[in-house]
């Protein structure tokens, strides 16, 4: 009796065991981090999550969503001579192309051009500085508190921060306009001789991923936003400064499935 009672208690530990494996909250190498349900806004983990930081090309998603909420991606503009030769990643703009805001949109997001990100400001409010005064309105609409931009792409400056938490809200709001969801979520892109792959590789790698975007500089460190769904559940991860980011993100939209 005393046996059977022992074998009971025991297998009673192992699955209370597995239970907690299966729902224990995801350890991270990121400096901040946060996993939210991107429907309800329901935050699911956090670590550091309000810390401001700088955000590299995870800017971008700002970017990205100004122009999508305000152009016609059919339109072309004709690139000029503060959009050539920007450092970093770059779609190799020359001056005088003409290309469509739609392909532009997809080589600031798959390929991540920084070059893309200058030309698409100028094309929608004049020139950079007007734009960003766009981005930090829009910031404050959404109640981005933590969030300032200094410029449209995230090159390092004190001016450009945000924080985990902000992305992610950030992000919650972009992956509602159809335009955004669509270039986010492509893995390849080709116009003319140009010929994209998106940098984010857990569209390859995650099952149900829609996106979003990648990030880096020395300074900042990797940054990763990324965003899937599963049985109607939309999930948005983000990391600041983590040098495992693919793996991490892996085992926190897991986590975050596994509650939904």
């Amino acid at each position: 009796m005393k046996r059977a009672v022992r074998i009971a208690a025991a297998g009673l530990l192992a699955a209370a065991m597995l239970l907690f494996t299966a729902f224990a909250a995801p350890q991270t190498a990121a400096k901040s981090a946060i996993l939210i349900n991107g429907k309800t806004g329901e935050v699911l983990y956090a670590k550091n999550e309000n810390a401001r930081s700088l955000i590299a090309s995870t800017t971008k998603i700002m970017t990205a969503l100004l122009i999508a909420e305000t152009c016609d991606p059919a339109a072309r503009t004709t690139i000029r001579p503060e959009a050539v030769g920007i450092e970093g990643s770059s779609l190799y703009l020359k001056e005088g192309e003409v290309l469509t805001i739609g392909d532009l949109l997809y080589g600031l997001m798959l390929q991540s051009g920084n070059d893309a990100a200058v030309a698409l400001a100028q094309y929608l409010d004049g020139d950079e500085a007007a734009f960003v005064l766009r981005m930090n309105r829009r910031a404050e609409e959404l109640g981005l508190a933590d969030t300032r931009f200094g410029n449209p792409h995230g090159l390092d400056s004190s001016e450009n921060y945000s924080t985990a938490a902000d992305l992610a809200k950030l992000t919650a709001f972009a992956l509602e306009n159809d335009l955004f969801r669509t270039v986010v979520s492509t893995k390849t892109h080709t116009f003319g001789e140009r010929s994209l792959a998106n940098h984010n590789k857990l569209l390859w790698r995650y099952d149900g991923a829609i996106g979003v975007k990648t990030g880096y500089t020395k300074a900042a460190g990797r940054i990763l936003v990324s965003a899937a769904e599963r049985d109607g559940t939309r999930l948005i991860a983000v990391t600041i400064n983590d040098g495992n980011d693919w793996a991490d993100h892996a085992r926190m939209l897991d986590y975050g499935f596994e509650q939904s």
